[in-house]
């Protein structure tokens, strides 16, 4: 079993490019909000040249899978990430995309509204993909670890939104956008890989 966060061979590990493609859009971000840039044709330029990475992303991830990494091996689990990289790069495009409009300026409601569904839409691409990785999953071990990965991460999402939508109601902490419940299904699906680690000796879907 290899070290994920070591460069496969013949290249950087998958969490190089995510980390990269993260930061670009971060800064781009920055940009946005501090109007540091504010010509259009030169911020749509900027939102859509870290999309390249996506290739060698997914060639990373791809290397990973063959190099017989955590995730183990197969055409399901290669499909997963390919699914993963292209909906994670199309939301940061999109979320950059709705800063962008919503920063420069006050668009019509429809025109936010559609800007505004764009990023629910790619992360609703990241359910598709782990839903689709349990149907096409072969091992059965393999797809016992992603079900309960799964159900970790829904069961602490629904007990930190439950917990927080009860403390709010008291007025103890601030209100959160609802969008934060698939963040923290996110932070479930990293504990329930942990879990995975420590008593199966694998991760399940990371």
């Amino acid at each position: 079993m290899t070290n994920e966060n070591a460069p496969t061979s013949g290249g950087h590990s998958p969490w190089f490019w995510a980390g990269l493609m993260l930061a670009s859009y971060a800064i781009i971000s920055a940009l946005i909000v501090t109007k540091a840039i504010e010509q259009t044709p030169y911020l749509i330029f900027l939102i859509l040249v870290p999309l390249g990475l996506t290739f060698p992303l997914m060639k990373a991830a791809n290397r990973r899978v063959d190099d017989g990494s955590c995730l183990g091996k197969g055409e399901a689990q290669k499909r997963y990430i390919k699914r993963v990289a292209v909906s994670t790069s199309a939301y940061l495009a999109a979320f950059a995309l709705m800063t962008f409009a919503t920063a420069s300026g006050d668009p019509p409601i429809a025109l936010r509204a559609f800007l505004a569904i764009l990023p629910g839409l790619a992360i609703i691409g990241i359910f598709w993909a782990i839903g689709r990785l349990i149907v096409e999953e072969q091992d059965e071990f393999m797809r016992m670890l992603i079900v309960r990965q799964s159900l970790v991460a829904t069961g602490f999402a629904l007990s930190a939104a439950s917990i927080w939508g009860f403390l709010e109601a008291a007025d103890v902490v601030p209100h959160l956008d609802a969008y934060w419940v698939a963040v923290a299904w996110f932070a479930g699906l990293g504990l329930g890989a942990i879990m995975n680690r420590v008593q199966y000796g694998t991760w399940g879907a990371v």
